[in-house]
């Protein structure tokens, strides 16, 4: 055995630990929770000085995993890690990593796959990885994810493929336990060996070509030896267990039992569930009862003659599944372990139960009762466990009265036409609060949080009714906690990608069934909300709804993070700023490169509003709102931008924001312009006011950005100011010429 040192950790923070000592070359990813404090511990390791690993934040999991894909040709190792939706929104991608034999490692930390909405563990994530053509390892302890990330990249490059490592989300994530880890990085990296290429990419004397097109019969002779590949790894398995067992003390197989030996009765469960199950085991075998508990290590190459070996003498075998498989009669698990025991002639009686969705809580007695279903003749061969039936009424209960246009009609702004562009009338500051509030008072922000600041902002200038669209992020959150709603108008909610498409077709079939005479006719402003750096990832949806030029309104909060996810770095965080992927150290100084533009980005679309507002110029923003409403309803896609306060990622007090807010288009980082039909103006010149003050002097308002105070960050902040004033002479010159 090798000499090892204890940890206390959790299994993301024993992951980054293996990926460490391995020596990775690149992590393309992108923030998802349970999986996001893998990336957050390895960029600490990197401002420490601890690791050179290239982390390369994407705008989405399907770049992440283009970016871990075109790093893998390249002749790196590579790696990743996401969760749920974000693994879907990958999975694409996953097949032409396996398809063209590029090896690298992935940890996927099983969540809920939405909707409705949770953030979860269960294991509807990873079952979607079953037919991607990657091994699939799975940890139910802390101490499995670090040995099997170690044996992941060695069989990963052995037999050329990519390979997952799996395990429970907010279970063995999150939860600290005592583990072992190699004292030294040697010991790790002559275990996983050099990397080897046969076929280097980079060899400009021998070109090659990677993903050619393929008919028949080359394309089934590559799949396979894909299959070929597969079986490979189930033969060379034991051995690599074998051998990481020599040096670890910790020897593991495919698979993994308890008191299954003479067991007449054994669950088959995965993940966590395993060591709660133990206890189970325990109890009943003290009442004589022979049970047993069984679990596997791996899901492909899937081991069913070693599971079949494992039950041989069972009567009665219940298993557990974190997942269904809809209308299959089970989940994945129940369907393999049903198919492997009909292949060896097992005369056991097989039960499929679904529990534990939504990262549901499993107890030792929930153990018992399973025991005890599989055992009752009474019991369904598939059932669900767990769930609790809902109270039936004719209506849901109502918390408020809806707001019917007859209720906001109150005519305190008037748009109207004038020299072919839209004038604004009203919108008086103490006048508009007479607007009734379509997100009622009740809502979970934390204390100064901009959102329903900005939001009701917005629509206090929009007297029509309105249809809300909001992307995941703190905003849908915070206000739509089930069975309760914080709306009293009309709300959809869908993921981050794709909010403004799902929101141009709702839209659309409004138009139409108003056509047809289904609905009433009449105005509607349809809105979609974003925030939390939902304009990274749903950027091309947005994009691509604003140049199919639907009726409706864009409007993002830009709180400068992904802040839903504990604030990770997005494409609008300031260069400079911290955040727990941008992290202060040695070798880093917050976020390396600028914030995105994405005012002039929408205004690129040719759409014909383009506007940025602050809650410290109110006025204005309302002004904005209104006739924003106005081009939504009759001309096409407007999009309005506010900056949004997050005191506690900012690291500032809430009842200074409206100062900070101030301060940033004071310098000009968050200038106020509007972009109305090709041209721009400018809304306010701190200059001309003499009220402009320095990048710096915002910066130093912030925790985030204090930092940057210090003389040793003199040149990032110079550099920052020579941005933000080259962007805001851009938009004078602009102001100043009607054809810029």
């Amino acid at each position: 055995m090798e000499k090892q040192v204890v940890e206390f950790a959790s299994g993301n923070e024993i992951a980054a630990l293996a990926v460490w000592q391995i020596g990775y070359d690149i992590m393309g990813y992108y923030p998802i929770t349970p999986s996001t404090q893998i990336a957050e511990t390895l960029d600490l390791m990197k401002a420490e000085e601890k690791t050179d690993i290239v982390m390369i934040a994407a705008e989405g999991e399907h770049s992440a995993a283009g970016i871990c894909y075109g790093a893998s040709v390249g002749g790196g190792r590579v790696f990743n890690a996401t969760s749920a939706n974000g693994l879907l929104y990958a999975i694409e991608q996953l097949p032409v990593q396996s398809g063209t034999r590029y090896p690298m490692v992935m940890n996927v930390v099983c969540r809920t796959v939405s909707g409705p909405l949770s953030i979860k563990g269960d294991h509807s994530d990873v079952m979607y990885m079953l037919n991607a053509g990657w091994p699939i390892f799975f940890a139910h302890t802390v101490q499995q994810v670090y040995d099997f990330n170690i044996i992941a990249i060695r069989l990963a490059e052995t037999v050329r493929l990519p390979v997952v490592v799996a395990y429970d989300g907010f279970f063995t994530s999150h939860q600290k336990r005592k583990c072992y880890r190699f004292a030294e990085h040697e010991t790790v990296r002559k275990f996983v060996g050099e990397k080897k290429e046969e076929y280097p990419f980079l060899d400009f004397e021998n070109p090659i070509t990677v993903g050619s097109y393929m008919n028949e019969p080359d394309l089934i002779n590559n799949k396979y030896q894909l299959h070929m590949a597969m079986e490979e790894a189930k033969k060379i398995l034991p051995g690599l267990f074998q051998e990481y067992g020599k040096i670890s003390g910790r020897e593991y197989r495919e698979w993994e039992g308890y008191e299954y030996r003479d067991a007449e009765t054994i669950l088959i469960l995965l993940g966590s569930s395993y060591d709660t199950t133990l206890e189970a085991v325990d109890r009943m075998r003290k009442e004589g009862k022979k049970v047993g508990v069984v679990t596997l290590h791996l899901l492909r190459p899937f081991p069913a003659k070693e599971i079949c070996g494992a039950c041989k003498n069972a009567k009665y075998i219940l298993v557990a599944d974190r997942q269904d498989s809809y209308g299959a009669g089970g989940g994945n698990l129940s369907l393999e372990i049903r198919a492997a025991m009909q292949k060896c002639g097992s005369m056991a009686r097989i039960k499929s139960v679904v529990y534990g969705l939504g990262g549901l809580d499993f107890y030792v007695e929930d153990a018992v009762k399973m025991f005890e279903m599989a055992e009752d003749k009474d019991t369904p061969d598939f059932s669900y466990y767990g769930m609790k039936a809902g109270k039936l009424k004719e209506a849901p209960e109502k918390f408020f009265a809806p707001l019917t246009p007859d209720k906001t009609k109150l005519g305190l702004t008037q748009v109207i036409e004038k020299d072919g562009e839209l004038m604004v009338k009203g919108g008086n500051l103490n006048e508009t609060t007479r607007m009734p509030k379509r997100i009622a008072p009740g809502h979970g922000a934390c204390p100064g949080c901009g959102i329903p600041v900005n939001l009701n902002l917005l629509l206090r200038a929009i007297e029509d009714p309105v249809v809300l669209l909001f992307q995941t992020g703190c905003g849908m959150i915070v206000t739509t906690m089930y069975p309760k709603t914080t709306f009293n108008v009309p709300y959809v909610h869908n993921l981050f990608q794709n909010g403004a498409a799902t929101l141009s077709g709702l839209a659309e079939m409004c138009y139409r069934k108003q056509k047809k005479g289904e609905i009433p006719p009449g105005d509607i402003v349809f809105i979609m909300v974003s925030g939390d750096g939902g304009l990274d990832i749903g950027m091309g949806s947005a994009l691509g709804t604003a140049l199919r030029g639907h009726r409706l309104l864009i409007f993002e909060y830009d709180n400068g993070g992904y802040m839903n996810t504990g604030y990770q770095l997005s494409y609008s965080t300031p260069k400079g700023a911290r955040s727990s992927t941008s992290h202060v150290g040695r070798t880093q100084y917050g976020k390396t490169f600028y914030h995105k533009d994405m005012p002039q980005i929408m205004a690129a679309c040719n759409i014909p509003y383009v506007a940025t507002v602050a809650e410290s110029n109110p006025v204005d923003f309302i002004k904005k709102a209104a006739k924003a409403a106005e081009y939504a309803k009759t001309r096409g896609v407007a999009y309005i931008k506010a900056l949004s306060a997050c005191p506690l990622n900012w690291n500032d007090k809430p009842d200074t924001e409206r100062n900070v807010i101030g301060a940033a288009v004071d310098c000009c980082f968050f200038p106020l312009y509007e972009v109305e039909q090709g041209k721009t103006k400018l809304s306010y010149d701190p200059e001309k006011s003499g009220k402009k003050i320095s990048v710096l002097d915002w910066l130093s308002m912030m925790g985030r950005t204090k930092h940057l105070q210090k003389e040793k960050y003199k040149e990032i902040v110079n550099d920052l100011q020579m941005e933000t004033d080259r962007r805001f002479m851009r938009l004078k010159e602009k102001s100043q010429n009607p054809y810029l």
